[in-house]
């Protein structure tokens, strides 16, 4: 039962959620101990047990504000209003949880409880508000570690629930190392389990090599601007730069220092005019292309009518020019289109920025280049489970994630949508081609290892040869299924809990 604790106590608590929140962050990139994922759940698991739900809530709540604003300081060049608010509406999700964990903590095999009410945060935290914000999600702290090839059986979700299951299994470990006298055989069992959760992680085999390869080509132009004048005051630039590197690409493979590539990846937003109707833009890209001689992807600002714009990837053809394309169909609010738009352009001027309203798309990205159908997922779209599955679901590999964080360079951001490739690779099997405006551009292989990359803020090319796979793993073909079925375990678990209150 729950009993009241002397402000010690509850100052104690307090110290230990927002400790557990830190040591949570510091398993994020560009740190990336991502040992320190399990840890700081376990501290956190124990600063909430034997306490009230109410008092649950706020250290909950406590705990994820110290762990979001330093994982989401990559929002500060928008403002640090906007920083604070991100995080104060996200920990609300923590606080939820922590008040079901006080619940399930009382149960038998509550470390199995918790872990499943984590994956249900992370699940509606993926939801609401305005579409979700499924940043920071546990398993994105896991790009190269003893927990990734979960993945491969369950996704990100699975990835999740194991380091969250390990962390309780050594924060229930310590409970009962404090309580007993002497070791018993539960004591045992617990630490034989919180080391075999990682160890099984690293047994889990991966599909092999089949023998296929593309070379593709990865252009990064860099920007004339920083932050959220990224764009700088002359139009064309960030277009010629990229340009400029692919006809770079084009000369050293003439001279012989560089393969020639099959196809070539621009960035999202590596035109800053929409192609289709300025004869400049059109002209620049086409020389670039034909100056390779292969397909580009180019990441373009589509207008749609007088009101709205697509943010849209384009195969160039050298000889044909733009044919198929695929538009983003998640959208960043307040980024690329401005949710509840009369409420908040009256509340705050900056919500003007966002200016022409971009429309979702309505497909999965998978385009025909060359002699491979790429999968192509746009930035924020990488963090999303879903919409990367169906786009593998549509035939896509390799996959190629364009983006555009010239705004967030040098912050947290890129390293840790790095991380979130990384994972994807090993869920879907499939190698990831990521091109960014000012970086991080790089090539992961389909075991989840960064094989290049650039640096930021510098002009970089570069042709990798890639693995083509076609086998998907079984986290591609059962879905959503292993998530679905944690929440549903969470929940039980939670209704267990409360009758169980109830009756007492």
């Amino acid at each position: 039962m729950a009993h009241r604790s002397s402000p010690l106590g509850v100052l104690l608590r307090a110290g230990g959620s927002i400790a557990g929140g830190l040591l949570t962050y510091l398993a994020f990139p560009p740190i990336g101990w991502w040992f320190c994922a399990p840890l700081g759940v376990g501290l956190s698991v124990l600063a909430l047990r034997g306490v009230r739900v109410r008092r649950a809530a706020w250290l909950g709540y406590l705990g994820g504000a110290a762990f979001l604003l330093p994982t989401l300081a990559w929002v500060r060049p928008i403002g640090d209003d906007a920083w604070a608010a991100l995080a104060g509406v996200e920990s609300l999700f923590w606080a939820a949880m922590a008040a079901g964990a006080a619940l399930v903590l009382r149960l038998r095999l509550w470390p199995l409880w918790v872990a499943t009410l984590w994956v249900a945060q992370e699940w509606a935290r993926g939801l609401f508000p305005v579409g979700g914000f499924p940043w920071a999600r546990l398993a994105f702290s896991q790009g190269e570690s003893p927990f990734t090839r979960f993945a491969s059986l369950g996704g990100a979700p699975l990835v999740s629930f194991t380091v969250v299951l390990c962390g309780a299994l050594v924060a229930s470990l310590v409970t009962r190392v404090v309580a007993a006298r002497r070791p018993d055989r539960v004591i045992a069992g617990t630490l034989l389990g919180a080391i075999a959760v990682p160890v099984l992680g690293s047994l889990v085999p991966l599909l092999g090599d089949e023998g296929r390869t593309v070379r593709i080509g990865v252009i990064q132009g860099n920007v004339p601007g920083r932050g959220m004048d990224f764009l700088g005051n002359e139009p064309a630039v960030v277009l010629r730069n990229h340009a400029d590197e692919t006809h770079r690409m084009a000369q050293a493979v003439r001279q012989g220092t560089l393969p020639k590539p099959d196809i070539v990846v621009w960035p999202e937003n590596s035109t800053d005019i929409d192609p289709y109707r300025s004869d400049y833009a059109r002209s620049v890209i086409d020389a670039a292309a034909k100056d390779i001689g292969v397909p580009i992807l180019v990441g373009a600002v589509a207008e749609i009518g007088t009101e709205h714009r697509a943010t849209r990837g384009i195969v160039w053809d050298p000889v044909t020019g733009p044919g198929a394309y695929y538009d983003k169909r998640k959208l960043v609010p307040f980024g690329e289109y401005t949710p509840f738009k009369d409420l908040f352009l009256k509340l705050s001027a900056r919500a003007n920025l966002v200016g022409r309203q971009s429309v979702p798309g309505d497909r999965p990205g998978a385009l025909r280049m060359g002699p491979v159908t790429v999968g192509m997922v746009e930035c924020y779209e990488v963090a999303f489970d879903g919409l990367v599955r169906d786009t593998v679901d549509a035939g896509g590999t390799p996959l190629v994630v364009q983006t555009n964080d010239a705004t967030y360079a040098l912050t947290n951001l890129p390293p840790q949508q790095l991380a979130m490739s990384q994972l994807r690779a090993v869920e879907f099997n499939r190698a990831v081609i990521t091109a960014a405006t000012t970086g991080i551009s790089a090539y992961v292989d389909p075991e989840g290892t960064v094989e290049w990359r650039t640096a930021e803020l510098v002009p970089g090319m570069n042709v990798v040869d890639v693995p083509v796979r076609t086998k998907n793993t079984l986290a591609s073909r059962v879905g959503a299924l292993p998530e679905w079925t944690l929440i549903l375990m969470g929940a039980g678990a939670t209704v267990a809990a409360i009758s169980r209150r109830r009756k007492s």
